[in-house]
């Protein structure tokens, strides 16, 4: 008879350590964020020179942005088959994984070859290294979320939610302070708001390299962490099915939808405020432009250059750093809020707020007769869009997940989150340039983009039902819920 307590003590989930949960997925997230703005930042700073030498700047950057887009589609493959593993066996051998690939992808772009080595090549092997990036991504999220969500007390479900979406703005903070800290390094003979030529033959890799010390950190946390109770309780209860994919878009299709545009808005922003701001930031404007094209000697088309606000690649990353910080400080009130208030009350509050917010961009980031004045509106841009941001991205770690039983919540959550980048992520950097350039440089149908995705959130959210008090001990799945 003493056999029974001893069973059921060894096949009962050991609790993992507040502290271990907070860490796991926080430094997870960290680093899978630090890798995917790497990139962005280069995909912006040197891929065009380096990867895409087509003559004209613009389709140099479209083409870049196209390869930077290219990681979303392969996104909901990594959603599928990493969602599939932490479904069926756990979420902790899943998020190793994850992490694994992404590391080594982002490594190996820092040894890749440039056009003038290997020619179109170089491009395809970036492109190939970039879809396993999207990939690795596509699994990474979701199950940090699962970590901190199911492993979290009763009614702070939203607040630990927060934690992994607080690797965005501290990935973006370490990413772009190494590139300005080797920006700053290396010699600049055309002033130090430029980029160097050193900086173009070997600086920019640095960051990927670096990627290698930050993962083996993640890792290391990682190995630490057990299985949740709320995962254990399902695969005991029978309710871990062989086919996950199928279980979630059988019976739950609509909340794969309601998820999918939840996210479009948070998606949309994100890469606005980042991708696209750096690009019309830094581009110089037409009389910039058009001057040093006389001093090198080079033909100018003032009719088909399209023009930016002319700043220094490192005072515009610092002012992006500025508003970052407030994306962190947001996306940490955000739970508190939305484990008091409810997280589809809060989110329909904020997708309004974005909606409005997108009709200003001709009052922000257009260039004004004093330069100080144009930086003073930009900074303030920057800080209520990522403001904004952290409101709207910190529930997500929550209100995704809680739209599944746990036998497919990491599936379910996953292809939300991932099939949002496809619509919002992957098509935001290229729509916004084609936009800015449909306009001859003017940011306000970017800013109209950016409501239409607003409207679309907010629609979802209307439609969706309030997930705060669902249980999670209760929640496992359909037909185990019948049978018990």
């Amino acid at each position: 008879m003493s056999t029974a307590p001893a069973a059921s003590a060894a096949t009962a989930a050991p609790a993992n350590p507040r502290s271990r949960v907070i860490t796991a997925s926080l430094v997870g997230t960290t680093i899978e964020f630090y890798d995917f703005y790497v990139y962005a930042t280069a995909a912006v700073l040197v891929f065009p020179i380096l990867f895409f030498p087509t003559g004209d700047d613009t389709t140099a950057l479209l083409s870049s942005f196209a390869v930077f887009g290219a990681a979303m589609v392969a996104r909901p493959i990594g959603a599928v088959v990493f969602g599939h593993f932490g479904d069926k066996f756990g979420r902790k051998a899943t998020l190793v994984a994850s992490l694994l690939t992404m590391g080594v992808a982002t490594f190996l772009i820092g040894v890749l070859p440039t056009y003038d080595g290997i020619g179109w090549w170089a491009a395809l092997l970036l492109l190939i290294l970039r879809l396993f990036q999207g990939f690795a991504l596509g699994g990474e999220w979701s199950g940090a979320a699962l970590v901190a969500t199911e492993n979290a007390p009763k009614g702070k479900r939203a607040w630990y939610g927060t934690f992994p979406q607080l690797g965005a703005p501290i990935g973006f903070i370490i990413a772009n302070g190494i590139f300005l800290v080797i920006n700053f390094a290396l010699p600049h003979p055309d002033g130090p708001a430029q980029r160097s030529d050193a900086f173009l033959e070997w600086g920019w890799r640095v960051p990927f390299l670096f990627s290698a010390v930050m993962v083996i950190i993640g890792l290391w946390v990682r190995l630490k962490l057990v299985e949740s109770e709320t995962f254990a309780k399902a695969e005991k209860s029978g309710a871990i099915r062989k086919f996950p994919l199928g279980e979630v878009v059988r019976r739950h299709w609509w909340q794969l939808i309601l998820g999918t545009f939840i996210m479009l808005a948070t998606y949309v922003l994100f890469y606005l405020m980042t991708s696209f701001t750096l690009s019309y930031g830094t581009k110089a404007g037409l009389e910039a432009a058009e001057q040093a094209a006389a001093e090198a000697g080079t033909a100018f088309d003032a009719a088909a250059y399209v023009p930016g606000l002319g700043f220094g690649y490192t005072d515009f990353v610092i002012m992006q750093i500025v508003g970052v910080v407030f994306f962190g400080i947001f996306t940490l009130l955000s739970g508190p809020i939305a484990d008091a208030l409810g997280r589809r009350k809060l989110l329909l509050w904020i997708t309004a707020a974005i909606a409005v917010f997108g009709l200003t961009f001709n009052v922000f980031l257009l260039p004004q007769v004093d330069p100080k004045f144009t930086g003073a509106l930009v900074q303030a841009f920057l800080i209520l869009g990522f403001m904004l941001m952290g409101a709207t991205f910190g529930p997500m770690g929550a209100i995704l997940p809680e739209l599944f039983p746990t036998n497919v919540r990491y599936t379910g959550s996953a292809i939300s989150y991932n099939v949002s980048s496809i619509l919002g992520a992957a098509l935001a950097p290229i729509v916004a340039v084609a936009l800015w350039a449909a306009t001859g440089g003017s940011p306000w149908l970017v800013g109209v983009y950016l409501t239409g995705a607003s409207v679309l959130t907010f629609v979802a959210l209307w439609l969706s039902k309030e997930t705060k008090d669902v249980d999670y001990d209760t929640f496992i799945g359909a037909e185990e819920r019948a049978s018990r």
